[in-house]
């Protein structure tokens, strides 16, 4: 599933947040959005997924803008903060609520949960605990898990590996990859933890003060050094 975003500014007072001409995202990709705290990561999701009005221009999942048609939501799973859960819910009430807004039964549910397994640590199912309750790193998991549940062919997910504990962190970057193997599914990550984001990701784009400033493919001879750098330079 394809994202292009064209001509996209946001600002907030006289803080500009987003200021971006042309940017692709293709099918199939795993591409790592990168930059430091405040660049402009969140503010890019939300107006991707229509949560807020970008001043100008148009954002585009499989060629539909999103800000004037739902037909993208379908086949688009998203996680960008616990705005996302339903609090008062135990994690086996949310996931089937997922299930039954995507028109997926009961079984299925229960069934796609099973590779998920691993990654919950037996800590999220079965405990009888509502999502308010869980811990920090539960809660991140229980949303990731949610935007997986109906098979999206788009797949956000903002500064995933907050909260996460090492061994969920080692465990959701299999996920990810597996997921994007076995379905051919585009996913982007945004994180400021380059190490994690160049595990997985094929693609790297480094976004400051809302503004692409290098986009590049892993297998680019210098993206490493050159992202590390920047971040050394402008930390």
């Amino acid at each position: 599933m394809e994202l292009t975003i064209d001509n996209v500014k946001k600002t907030f007072g006289e803080k500009v947040a987003l200021d971006i001409e042309h940017y692709a995202v293709h099918d199939g990709e795993i591409v790592g959005l990168v930059g430091n705290n405040g660049a402009g990561k969140t503010t890019l999701f939300r107006v991707v997924l229509d949560l807020i009005k970008p001043d100008c221009g148009v954002a585009r999942i499989g060629g539909v803008a999103t800000a004037h048609s739902e037909q993208w939501k379908e086949q688009t799973g998203a996680y960008v903060d616990t705005g996302f859960l339903i609090e008062y819910l135990t994690p086996e009430e949310y996931f089937d609520f997922i299930g039954k807004i995507n028109n997926i039964g009961k079984d299925t549910i229960a069934t796609r949960l099973q590779k998920f397994e691993h990654f919950m640590n037996g800590e999220v199912l079965g405990t009888n605990t509502l999502i308010r309750n869980l811990s920090a790193g539960n809660k991140q998991k229980v949303g990731i898990i949610g935007a997986m549940l109906h098979n999206p062919r788009l797949l956000l997910l903002d500064e995933p590996f907050n909260f996460l504990d090492p061994s969920s962190q080692h465990a959701m970057k299999y996920l990810l990859e597996s997921y994007n193997r076995e379905t051919g599914a585009t996913i982007i990550v945004s994180s400021h933890n380059l190490a994690h984001t160049l595990d997985i990701c094929t693609r790297v784009t480094l976004l400051e003060h809302g503004q692409i400033l290098k986009d590049h493919h892993k297998d680019y001879a210098n993206l490493i050094e050159e992202i590390e750098q920047y971040f050394i330079h402008h930390s």
